[in-house]
């Protein structure tokens, strides 16, 4: 079995030290950078099979280095937020991150995240669709990893937003739960009082076009549904 490479960004030596000892016990190949640059030059010998990457950083932060991997590759990122900093958790949801974590977390926690990014990861390269699926006036490229528009205008879906829609397209005109939604994109339970869910969901709207609401329809207290009548081979 291939050893997964897992970068991990911080600027804090006793956080990286402390994450590269465990994750290595733990089966995996583990990098570490103290900012951009030196994730960059990791990343650029060699793409990892997940980031672990820091908010708070020297130079350019970690949702502006989210955004900037996102540009170029889908590969799975969990990011490292402050204990209370609601606003940077959303915000990295909404640039692309897969899923979060805050700094009190257990190595333990993390190594489950990361466990169940990367499985979701491999489910996705062994989708069951077809190459490209057409609904609306959109195409869903699974190979390509793109949503693209009737016009030609194509959009780059993050693990995230791959895994959201596969879903929601594998099973038009059903109401998920946001439980059901977290195990599929996070591998995870929904914790209480978690804006995750809602965050995915309402980019996934923003890259359908859907500010009426009314392809995702928001079914009350229960959950999410795709309102697509016809799937087809495109």
């Amino acid at each position: 079995m291939e050893q997964k490479t897992i970068l991990v960004v911080d600027d804090s030596e006793e956080i990286r030290d402390a994450l590269s000892e465990y994750l290595s016990r733990s089966g995996f190949n583990v990098i570490t950078a103290s900012d951009g640059d030196e994730m960059w030059q990791h990343f650029n010998h060699q793409e990892p099979h997940l980031i672990v990457l820091d908010i708070m950083l020297p130079g350019d932060d970690g949702l502006t280095l989210c955004s900037k991997i996102r540009l170029r590759s889908h590969v799975p990122i969990i990011m490292l937020t402050a204990v209370c900093d609601e606003v940077d958790r959303v915000a990295g949801l909404e640039i692309g991150a897969d899923d979060y974590i805050t700094k009190t977390f257990s190595p333990r926690e993390l190594l489950a995240r990361i466990k169940a990014l990367l499985r979701r990861s491999q489910f996705s390269n062994n989708t069951p669709f077809n190459r490209r699926i057409g609904f609306l006036n959109w195409t869903f490229d699974t190979v390509k990893r793109q949503l693209i528009h009737e016009t030609g205008d194509a959009v780059q879906l993050s693990g995230a937003d791959f895994s959201l829609l596969s879903l929601l397209l594998q099973h038009p005109n059903k109401v998920f739960s946001r439980d059901e939604i977290a195990q599929c994109v996070w591998g995870r339970d929904v914790e209480p009082m978690e804006r995750g869910i809602d965050v995915q969901m309402s980019r996934l709207r923003k890259h359908l076009h859907d500010d009426s609401r009314s392809i995702i329809i928001t079914v009350r207290n229960k959950g999410y549904m795709l309102a697509v009548d016809s799937i087809y081979e495109a």
